[in-house]
């Protein structure tokens, strides 16, 4: 019952953007959703958003927002994160890991080395973040029985995207899904990678006001920062999610598939033509 009523769920990075979106996607009465992030106090980041407005948001549609501050490149604090969620609720239906520390200098054009050596950071608040949550989630769930685990991707795993930092990072979360799958097959949780698209964030309106004839074309194809969120659930919805675990999705796709639709009512189109498919991984296993 957990993946279509009653969930509980967790929404890492979440204070705004993609997580705050798929938060929002995913609340409903009978949800409660702990989203995490480290803005406290509006004012205390550069963009707008904290994790009490998401919570607050959440609440209102009728689910249980609960904000909790996290810095997910501190592992005893995502440990008390899952500590609580056990003691307040002794399981955990889905886990979407979208911590990512988002560089200033990111989607700055130049080569990796005439960048901060601190661009690194997305493989630890990224990449690494992800193990460490998943780790602490999957017991919960594999207790339970069932479980979705979501990490958020994007189509930088197979083309050049801001450089070999946040690519690397991106491709290692797939393959990541991939892996837990396997091992988490034999007890009924599923664990798989969204692709997402360009999303309408308050960081990409900031860049589409900024540039507003650059981002023309991408801003007129822009998913909203629910719509993934609202094909996670779909996903945990399918009487089928089992057969998709272990795979890297394309969320529009999925959605089309699904029918699931934007906030607007529209159908976001699939970049698979420009910017490559998904990755698929060898059958093969090596205990």
């Amino acid at each position: 019952m957990g993946l279509t009523s009653d969930r509980v769920i967790v929404v890492t990075g979440a204070s705004r953007g993609a997580g705050k979106g798929i938060a929002l996607g995913l609340a409903g009465p009978g949800t409660t959703v702990y989203v995490t992030g480290r803005t406290r106090n509006e004012g205390d980041a550069p963009l707008p958003g904290t994790v009490q407005a998401t919570a607050d948001e959440i609440t209102a549609r009728g689910g249980t927002g609960v904000p909790v501050i996290c810095d997910h490149a501190d592992d005893a604090q995502v440990a008390a994160l899952f500590e609580r969620v056990r003691a307040e609720h002794g399981r955990l239906d889905i886990l979407v890991n979208n911590a990512l520390v988002v560089h200033d200098d990111l989607a700055k054009k130049g080569p990796f080395w005439e960048k901060p050596l601190s661009m690194q950071a997305v493989l630890d608040v990224g990449l690494r973040s992800t193990y460490v949550a998943s780790w602490h989630a999957a017991p919960l769930m594999v207790a339970g029985g069932e479980g979705l685990i979501v990490n958020t991707s994007s189509f930088g795993a197979r083309c050049y995207m801001h450089g070999p930092a946040y690519g690397a990072g991106k491709a290692a979360v797939d393959k990541m899904a991939h892996d837990m799958a396997h091992d988490l097959r034999p007890y009924g949780v599923a664990a798989l990678s969204l692709w997402m698209g360009m999303l309408k964030t308050e960081r990409t309106a900031a860049a589409f006001e900024a540039n507003a004839e650059a981002y023309k074309q991408f801003a007129a194809h822009a998913e909203s920062a629910e719509f993934p969120g609202r094909v996670i659930d779909a996903l945990a919805r399918d009487p089928q999610l089992m057969d998709r675990s272990g795979e890297v999705l394309i969320g529009a796709e999925v959605a089309r598939e699904l029918g699931v639709t934007d906030i607007d009512g529209g159908q976001p189109p699939s970049h698979r033509g420009f910017l490559g498919d998904p990755t698929e991984f060898s059958e093969g296993v090596v205990e």
